[in-house]
């Protein structure tokens, strides 16, 4: 609290002058109400949360050791991911300005003698178009049909509050790992050029289809000569050198500011 001092501590004044007052203020309480606060403020205030992505992958715990890595021809399906540039930027759609990603993939086991028309198949991410899946998300949903099928009820009854948001997310979980059902296994091979947009969008893909079965793995030599071949067949470059390490090294060879570049 402030006091103020008024008392005349003697000794002679002139007339007339005025009486000096010392003010002696007590910040004490203050100190006090400030740390008070201060820890008002640290319970109740919500600290800045991550903002890193979790990626979150299906577990193989109720699969047996030796089915891992197998899956029936029917079932398999791989995506071979891939990202348009335009030099050394990503090329984007003229009408929707999202960055163009390519799908390249084939079903079951991959085709090299190229008897098939559909040895390999291209897509992209459409999504949806009037309520219909579109794209790559038309052939995965297609595969995983029975699956689908009772997610979408499963969505209804939640919707008509007829289960709670915890029963819908057990049992569609539940549903989605049934193995009584016909489900895909899906492969999804990053390119070398392909963006990190370009994973998140093949994995969000996978939830959206609810497709519990998936892996993310680097192409291999039989996925190179199935590109190859469909760059002849449709006049289309594919293959090409990393953007990404090509101008890695564009920048490390420019002649720094001064410098000449030495004729040829």
């Amino acid at each position: 609290m402030a006091q103020i001092d008024t008392s005349d501590k003697g000794g002679k004044k002139k007339k007339g002058a005025q009486k000096k007052m010392q003010v002696h203020v007590d910040f004490t309480p203050m100190v006090d109400m400030n740390m008070l606060l201060i820890t008002f403020f640290m319970l109740c205030t919500t600290m800045i949360k991550s903002q890193t992505l979790q990626i979150v992958l299906p577990t193989n715990e109720d699969v047996k050791k030796e089915q891992q890595s197998q899956a029936k021809q029917s079932e398999a399906v791989t995506l071979i991911l891939d990202t348009e540039y335009n030099g050394d930027k990503p090329a984007t759609d003229a009408e929707t300005g999202k960055t163009i990603h390519n799908i390249y993939y084939y079903e079951g086991i991959a085709d090299t003698t190229f008897s098939s028309p559909k040895y390999l198949q291209k897509e992209q991410f459409v999504g949806n178009m009037n309520h219909e899946p579109q794209g790559i998300r038309k052939i995965l949903r297609s595969k995983n049909e029975q699956v689908m099928a009772e997610y979408v009820k499963l969505k209804e009854q939640w919707k008509n509050k007829e289960i709670t948001k915890e029963e819908f997310d057990k049992q569609a979980k539940a549903n989605a790992a049934d193995s009584l059902k016909t489900r895909p296994v899906v492969v999804i091979k990053p390119g070398p050029n392909t963006t990190y947009e370009g994973l998140i969008n093949a994995i969000d893909e996978m939830n959206i289809n609810q497709i519990s079965r998936y892996s993310i793995e680097l192409p291999t030599h039989t996925d190179t000569v199935l590109l190859r071949h469909f760059e002849q067949a449709n006049n289309e470059t594919i293959i090409r050198p990393t953007v990404r390490n090509r101008a890695a090294h564009m920048t490390a060879t420019a002649p720094a500011a001064g410098e000449s570049t030495p004729n040829p």
